[in-house]
Protein backbone atom coordinates (compact mmCIF):
# COMPACT_ATOMS: atom_id res chain seq x y z
CA UNK A 1 0.00 0.00 0.00
CA UNK A 2 1.60 3.20 -0.81
CA UNK A 3 -0.22 5.79 0.07
CA UNK A 4 -3.60 6.07 2.24
CA UNK A 5 -5.62 7.24 -0.86
CA UNK A 6 -4.96 3.76 -2.76
CA UNK A 7 -5.68 2.03 0.68
CA UNK A 8 -9.40 3.66 1.16
CA UNK A 9 -10.22 3.31 -2.39
CA UNK A 10 -9.11 -0.44 -2.00
CA UNK A 11 -11.41 -0.83 1.28
CA UNK A 12 -14.10 0.45 -0.30
CA UNK A 13 -14.42 -0.20 -3.70
CA UNK A 14 -12.34 -3.50 -3.63
CA UNK A 15 -12.75 -5.21 -0.44
CA UNK A 16 -16.12 -4.16 0.43
CA UNK A 17 -17.24 -4.42 -3.11
CA UNK A 18 -17.59 -8.01 -2.54
CA UNK A 19 -20.53 -9.75 -1.20
CA UNK A 20 -19.03 -11.24 1.46
CA UNK A 21 -15.64 -9.56 1.99
CA UNK A 22 -15.30 -11.50 5.42
CA UNK A 23 -15.94 -14.91 4.18
CA UNK A 24 -13.23 -14.78 0.92
CA UNK A 25 -9.97 -14.66 2.86
CA UNK A 26 -9.25 -10.96 2.32
CA UNK A 27 -11.38 -8.72 5.34
CA UNK A 28 -12.12 -11.04 8.45
CA UNK A 29 -13.84 -10.21 11.91
CA UNK A 30 -11.13 -10.17 14.12
CA UNK A 31 -12.88 -8.67 17.04
CA UNK A 32 -15.90 -7.98 18.73
CA UNK A 33 -16.26 -5.28 21.29
CA UNK A 34 -19.68 -6.04 23.53
CA UNK A 35 -21.20 -4.20 26.06
CA UNK A 36 -23.21 -0.85 26.31
CA UNK A 37 -22.27 0.96 23.07
CA UNK A 38 -24.45 4.13 21.38
CA UNK A 39 -21.58 5.72 19.76
CA UNK A 40 -18.54 5.50 18.57
CA UNK A 41 -15.43 6.75 17.12
CA UNK A 42 -11.91 6.15 16.28
CA UNK A 43 -8.55 8.04 16.08
CA UNK A 44 -5.64 7.50 13.46
CA UNK A 45 -3.37 5.48 15.79
CA UNK A 46 -6.19 2.80 16.08
CA UNK A 47 -7.59 3.52 19.43
CA UNK A 48 -11.43 3.91 19.84
CA UNK A 49 -13.56 6.03 21.52
CA UNK A 50 -16.71 4.51 23.27
CA UNK A 51 -19.68 6.24 24.26
CA UNK A 52 -22.72 4.67 26.31
CA UNK A 53 -26.27 5.54 27.19
CA UNK A 54 -25.30 7.30 30.25
CA UNK A 55 -22.83 9.31 28.24
CA UNK A 56 -19.47 8.15 29.19
CA UNK A 57 -16.67 8.06 26.96
CA UNK A 58 -14.22 5.68 27.53
CA UNK A 59 -11.40 4.99 25.22
CA UNK A 60 -10.13 1.78 24.30
CA UNK A 61 -6.56 0.37 22.45
CA UNK A 62 -7.16 -1.26 19.10
CA UNK A 63 -6.67 -4.88 20.65
CA UNK A 64 -9.67 -3.68 23.19
CA UNK A 65 -7.91 -2.69 26.43
CA UNK A 66 -9.01 0.13 28.54
CA UNK A 67 -6.91 3.22 28.45
CA UNK A 68 -9.04 6.31 29.65
CA UNK A 69 -12.77 7.33 30.74
CA UNK A 70 -14.22 10.39 30.63
CA UNK A 71 -17.28 10.60 33.30
CA UNK A 72 -17.89 14.67 33.48
CA UNK A 73 -21.65 14.34 32.47
CA UNK A 74 -23.70 15.73 35.02
CA UNK A 75 -22.81 19.32 34.20
CA UNK A 76 -22.45 20.05 30.56
CA UNK A 77 -25.52 17.30 29.34
CA UNK A 78 -25.17 15.05 25.98
CA UNK A 79 -22.27 14.87 24.27
CA UNK A 80 -23.60 15.40 20.72
CA UNK A 81 -19.82 15.18 18.93
CA UNK A 82 -16.22 13.99 19.35
CA UNK A 83 -13.51 15.36 17.10
CA UNK A 84 -10.03 12.68 17.08
CA UNK A 85 -8.28 14.33 14.12
CA UNK A 86 -5.81 14.84 16.69
CA UNK A 87 -5.62 12.37 19.12
CA UNK A 88 -3.18 14.99 21.38
CA UNK A 89 -6.16 17.54 21.40
CA UNK A 90 -9.47 15.84 21.99
CA UNK A 91 -12.92 17.69 20.99
CA UNK A 92 -15.70 17.18 23.04
CA UNK A 93 -18.93 19.24 21.71
CA UNK A 94 -21.39 19.82 24.32
CA UNK A 95 -24.12 21.50 22.11
CA UNK A 96 -27.08 21.76 25.14
CA UNK A 97 -24.65 24.11 26.69
CA UNK A 98 -22.34 25.46 23.23
CA UNK A 99 -19.66 24.30 24.85
CA UNK A 100 -16.12 22.85 23.74
CA UNK A 101 -14.06 20.68 26.14
CA UNK A 102 -10.49 19.97 25.09
CA UNK A 103 -9.12 16.76 26.37
CA UNK A 104 -5.27 15.26 25.77
CA UNK A 105 -4.87 11.42 25.46
CA UNK A 106 -5.76 10.43 28.64
CA UNK A 107 -9.07 12.01 27.98
CA UNK A 108 -8.04 15.06 30.53
CA UNK A 109 -9.36 18.60 30.48
CA UNK A 110 -7.11 20.73 28.49
CA UNK A 111 -9.06 23.58 27.76
CA UNK A 112 -12.86 24.73 28.15
CA UNK A 113 -14.50 27.16 25.35
CA UNK A 114 -17.94 28.58 25.80
CA UNK A 115 -19.11 29.74 22.29
CA UNK A 116 -22.04 31.94 24.35
CA UNK A 117 -19.13 34.05 24.88
CA UNK A 118 -18.55 34.66 20.99
CA UNK A 119 -22.46 34.86 21.52
CA UNK A 120 -22.77 31.72 19.51
CA UNK A 121 -25.89 30.16 20.49
CA UNK A 122 -26.71 27.61 17.84
CA UNK A 123 -23.49 25.66 16.71
CA UNK A 124 -24.37 22.88 14.67
CA UNK A 125 -21.08 20.96 14.11
CA UNK A 126 -17.56 21.61 15.25
CA UNK A 127 -14.08 20.34 14.00
CA UNK A 128 -10.45 20.82 14.50
CA UNK A 129 -9.20 23.59 12.02
CA UNK A 130 -5.76 22.60 9.91
CA UNK A 131 -4.05 25.11 12.31
CA UNK A 132 -5.08 23.25 15.44
CA UNK A 133 -7.79 26.17 16.06
CA UNK A 134 -11.24 25.38 16.00
CA UNK A 135 -13.75 25.63 13.16
CA UNK A 136 -17.51 25.98 13.97
CA UNK A 137 -20.30 26.46 11.72
CA UNK A 138 -23.06 29.01 13.60
CA UNK A 139 -26.51 28.25 12.08
CA UNK A 140 -27.79 31.54 13.40
CA UNK A 141 -24.99 33.36 11.60
CA UNK A 142 -24.93 30.87 8.30
CA UNK A 143 -20.97 31.59 8.94
CA UNK A 144 -18.00 29.03 9.20
CA UNK A 145 -16.00 30.46 12.03
CA UNK A 146 -12.77 29.99 13.48
CA UNK A 147 -11.90 30.24 17.11
CA UNK A 148 -8.82 30.17 18.68
CA UNK A 149 -8.70 28.29 22.32
CA UNK A 150 -8.85 31.03 23.94
CA UNK A 151 -12.14 31.71 22.69
CA UNK A 152 -11.57 34.39 20.16
CA UNK A 153 -12.63 34.63 16.75
CA UNK A 154 -10.06 34.61 14.41
CA UNK A 155 -12.06 34.83 11.42
CA UNK A 156 -15.04 33.99 9.83
CA UNK A 157 -17.35 33.53 6.20
CA UNK A 158 -19.93 35.68 4.35
CA UNK A 159 -23.07 35.04 5.20
CA UNK A 160 -23.30 31.67 3.24
CA UNK A 161 -26.70 32.30 2.13
CA UNK A 162 -25.77 35.72 0.15
CA UNK A 163 -24.02 32.73 -2.03
CA UNK A 164 -25.94 29.31 -2.10
CA UNK A 165 -29.93 29.89 -1.95
CA UNK A 166 -30.04 28.29 1.53
CA UNK A 167 -27.81 27.74 4.17
CA UNK A 168 -26.56 24.43 5.20
CA UNK A 169 -27.46 22.32 8.26
CA UNK A 170 -24.64 20.14 8.67
CA UNK A 171 -24.36 16.76 9.99
CA UNK A 172 -20.87 16.52 9.50
CA UNK A 173 -17.80 18.69 9.57
CA UNK A 174 -14.25 18.21 8.43
CA UNK A 175 -10.41 19.91 7.54
CA UNK A 176 -9.03 17.28 5.54
CA UNK A 177 -6.34 17.87 2.51
CA UNK A 178 -6.80 21.74 2.21
CA UNK A 179 -10.33 21.77 2.41
CA UNK A 180 -13.01 21.98 4.93
CA UNK A 181 -16.05 19.82 4.55
CA UNK A 182 -19.94 20.41 5.75
CA UNK A 183 -22.25 17.60 4.79
CA UNK A 184 -26.19 18.67 4.70
CA UNK A 185 -28.00 15.19 4.26
CA UNK A 186 -30.40 16.90 2.93
CA UNK A 187 -28.81 19.85 0.84
CA UNK A 188 -25.53 18.20 -0.07
CA UNK A 189 -21.81 19.30 0.44
CA UNK A 190 -20.85 22.29 1.04
CA UNK A 191 -16.84 22.32 0.25
CA UNK A 192 -14.54 25.53 1.27
CA UNK A 193 -11.13 26.39 1.33
CA UNK A 194 -8.75 27.34 4.14
CA UNK A 195 -10.01 31.02 3.74
CA UNK A 196 -13.91 30.13 4.14
CA UNK A 197 -14.43 30.81 0.56
CA UNK A 198 -17.15 28.37 -0.47
CA UNK A 199 -15.43 26.28 -3.62
CA UNK A 200 -18.27 24.14 -4.31
CA UNK A 201 -21.93 22.13 -3.70
CA UNK A 202 -22.30 18.78 -4.76
CA UNK A 203 -26.03 17.63 -4.29
CA UNK A 204 -25.16 14.30 -3.06
CA UNK A 205 -27.57 13.61 -0.24
CA UNK A 206 -28.90 10.64 1.88
CA UNK A 207 -25.75 9.39 3.29
CA UNK A 208 -25.32 8.18 6.66
CA UNK A 209 -21.76 8.21 8.62
CA UNK A 210 -19.78 10.51 6.25
CA UNK A 211 -16.12 10.52 6.66
CA UNK A 212 -12.98 11.85 5.29
CA UNK A 213 -10.04 10.08 3.89
CA UNK A 214 -7.36 12.68 2.13
CA UNK A 215 -10.08 13.81 -1.16
CA UNK A 216 -12.71 11.59 -0.78
CA UNK A 217 -16.16 11.83 1.29
CA UNK A 218 -16.98 8.67 2.48
CA UNK A 219 -20.59 7.82 3.33
CA UNK A 220 -23.67 4.86 3.41
CA UNK A 221 -27.25 4.29 3.05
CA UNK A 222 -28.52 1.15 4.13
CA UNK A 223 -27.77 -0.71 1.24
CA UNK A 224 -24.80 0.58 -0.55
CA UNK A 225 -21.21 2.49 -0.08
CA UNK A 226 -20.15 5.84 -1.71
CA UNK A 227 -17.33 7.64 -2.18
CA UNK A 228 -17.24 11.01 -3.74
CA UNK A 229 -13.60 12.67 -5.01
CA UNK A 230 -12.86 15.99 -5.33
CA UNK A 231 -12.60 17.53 -8.41
CA UNK A 232 -14.07 14.21 -10.26
CA UNK A 233 -17.19 13.96 -11.91
CA UNK A 234 -20.05 11.40 -10.29
CA UNK A 235 -19.88 9.55 -7.27
CA UNK A 236 -19.01 5.71 -7.20
CA UNK A 237 -20.58 3.10 -5.37
CA UNK A 238 -20.70 -0.80 -4.16
CA UNK A 239 -23.12 -3.02 -2.07
CA UNK A 240 -22.65 -2.85 1.20
CA UNK A 241 -20.98 -6.58 2.38
CA UNK A 242 -24.32 -8.35 3.96
CA UNK A 243 -22.35 -9.59 6.69
CA UNK A 244 -22.31 -6.04 7.99
CA UNK A 245 -26.13 -5.61 8.00
CA UNK A 246 -27.63 -4.31 10.05
CA UNK A 247 -25.62 -1.65 11.28
CA UNK A 248 -26.53 1.11 13.35
CA UNK A 249 -22.95 2.63 12.33
CA UNK A 250 -20.10 1.92 9.98
CA UNK A 251 -16.81 3.87 10.19
CA UNK A 252 -14.05 3.17 7.37
CA UNK A 253 -10.32 4.06 8.04
CA UNK A 254 -7.12 3.31 6.31
CA UNK A 255 -6.79 0.04 8.32
CA UNK A 256 -9.90 -1.04 9.15
CA UNK A 257 -13.65 -0.81 9.20
CA UNK A 258 -15.60 -0.91 12.11
CA UNK A 259 -19.60 -2.30 12.19
CA UNK A 260 -21.54 -0.88 15.04
CA UNK A 261 -24.65 -3.30 15.56
CA UNK A 262 -26.84 -4.16 18.30
CA UNK A 263 -24.54 -7.21 19.28
CA UNK A 264 -21.14 -4.77 19.69
CA UNK A 265 -18.76 -3.10 18.16
CA UNK A 266 -17.16 -5.68 14.81
CA UNK A 267 -13.68 -4.85 13.66
CA UNK A 268 -12.69 -6.08 10.21
CA UNK A 269 -9.21 -6.05 9.11
CA UNK A 270 -7.42 -7.61 6.11
CA UNK A 271 -5.62 -10.68 6.87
Amino acid sequence: MKNSFWLAALIFFGVCGQSQAQEDGSFVLKRVIRGDIVDFTVDNLGNIYLINSDNQLKKVSSSGDSLAVFNIVKTLGKLYSIDVTNPLKILLYYREFATIVEVDRFLNILNTIDLRNLSIYQAKSVALAYDNNIWVYDELDAKLKRIGDDGSLIDQTTDIRQVTETAPDPSFMADQSGYVYLYDSTRGLYLFDHYGSLQKKVQITGWKDPAVIEKNLLGRDDKQFFRYQVNTPGVQQEPIPAGYLPAIKIKITSGAIFVLKQSGLEIYSRQ
